[in-house]
Formats: structure tokens, C-alpha cells, sequence
């Protein structure tokens, strides 16, 4: 059965994440995410290419503890 409450949690939830997500973003540039060691990056005359292989891991692992925290409560 449909609960309002329930889904007004469930909406307040999502927009938290989205808020993080965003200051994260917004903070990730000042901390160093994309220019950590381990992240590749080919420049040639016309072609530039970037791998966040090391950003991409650390994410990863942020993301995985925050998700494991929210799935216990």
C-alpha cells in the first residue's frame, strides 16, 4: 500500500545524495580527483585523451562504503 510518509522519506533520501554528490563535484577539483597519480593523460598535436584510472578507484571505494552504510540503517 501507498504510505506518503514513505515516499516523502524516500524523496528527502535521493535529494541528500544528489546535495553530496554536488559538493563533492564541486570540492573534488580543489582536493586533486582527476589529477591524482596513476590518472593518464595523452596530449598529441590534435587528440587529447584522459584515463581517471586511480580517480575512478577512489570514487569507487567512497561510493562502496557509503552505499554499504546505507543499506545496515
Amino acid at each position: 500500500m501507498f504510505q506518503p510518509e514513505n515516499f516523502g522519506r524516500l524523496l528527502l533520501g535521493i535529494g541528500a545524495i544528489i546535495a553530496l554528490a554536488g559538493v563533492v563535484f564541486l570540492l573534488g577539483g580543489k582536493l586533486g580527483l582527476g589529477r591524482l597519480p596513476g590518472d593518464i593523460l595523452i596530449r598529441r598535436e590534435n587528440l587529447t585523451v584522459f584515463f581517471p584510472i586511480t580517480t575512478m578507484i577512489v570514487i569507487s571505494i567512497v561510493l562502496t562504503l557509503l552505499f554499504s552504510l546505507f543499506r545496515r540503517l
